[in-house]
C-alpha cells in the first residue's frame, strides 16, 4: 500500500494506492493551513482502510508554495520514519500533466504552468504517449513563458495567465492531486524526497 500526499499548492490531498489503483482518497482546497489538515486527512484514510500501515510514502516535492512543499516533505519523512517505510518524491508538474492527459485523452502534448513567485510562472512541457517531460522546468514571466510553451492546451493554476499573455490557446485550471500519482510511470514517482523549487533562492550569500 502506497500513501501519496500533496500539499504543494492551494490544494491538500492524500491517497492510498495499491496495485496501481486508488483505494481511498481525500482532497480539500485549503489555500493555507496544510500543516493542520494533512495528518488528520491521512488518519481518516487509514481508518477507512482498516488501519493498514502503508509500505511506502510518496510526496509532491513541488514546485509550488515554499511552505506547502516543506510541510508535505516533513509530514512524509516523519510518517516514513514512524512506519519504517521508504519515502520518495514526485513533481507537481507531472501530477498536473498526467491529470490533463487523463481528462483529454486525445492530446499528444501539453504544457503545465503553475503560479510561482514574483509574478513568474513555473512551466514545463509534456508528451502523452509515452508519458514524458519534453523540456526542463523553468520559471519565467508570463510573456516569456508564453514564448517558451507553444502548446495549444496549458494546464495548471498559471495556465490562464500564460494563455492570456500569448493570446491563443486553451487553459485548464488543474491543481496537483495525490490520487493522480497512481497514473504516473515509476520513473516519475521515484524522485529524491527533497524540495523542487523551480527557481533560485531570493537570498544570496554576501561576497567575501
Amino acid at each position: 500500500m502506497l500513501l501519496a500526499i500533496d500539499t504543494a499548492t492551494a490544494a491538500c490531498s492524500a491517497a492510498l494506492i495499491e496495485g496501481g489503483e486508488v483505494v481511498h482518497a481525500m482532497r480539500e482546497l485549503v489555500g493555507r493551513g496544510h500543516a493542520e489538515r494533512i495528518v488528520p486527512m491521512v488518519e481518516t484514510l487509514l481508518a477507512g482502510a482498516d488501519g493498514v500501515t502503508p509500505s511506502a510514502v510518496l510526496v509532491d516535492c513541488g514546485p509550488g508554495s515554499f511552505t506547502g512543499v516543506r510541510v508535505g516533505l516533513a509530514a512524509a519523512i516523519g510518517m516514513g520514519m514512524g512506519w519504517s517505510a521508504p519515502v520518495a518524491g514526485c513533481s507537481s508538474m507531472a501530477l498536473v500533466a498526467v491529470r490533463c492527459f487523463a481528462d483529454r485523452p486525445e492530446l499528444e502534448h501539453c504544457a503545465v504552468a503553475l503560479t510561482g513567485g514574483h509574478g513568474e510562472l513555473f512551466v514545463q512541457r509534456f508528451a502523452a504517449r509515452p508519458f514524458a517531460a519534453t523540456g526542463d522546468l523553468v520559471s519565467l514571466p508570463p510573456a516569456e513563458a508564453a514564448a517558451f510553451a507553444p502548446d495549444v492546451v496549458v494546464a495548471g493554476s498559471g495556465a490562464e495567465a500564460l494563455v492570456a499573455a500569448r493570446g491563443t490557446g486553451e487553459a485548464l485550471d488543474i491543481l496537483p492531486e495525490a490520487a493522480d500519482a497512481a497514473r504516473l510511470p515509476e520513473a516519475f514517482r521515484s524522485l529524491p524526497p527533497q524540495p523542487i523549487y523551480g527557481r533560485p533562492p531570493d537570498a544570496k550569500p554576501k561576497a567575501a
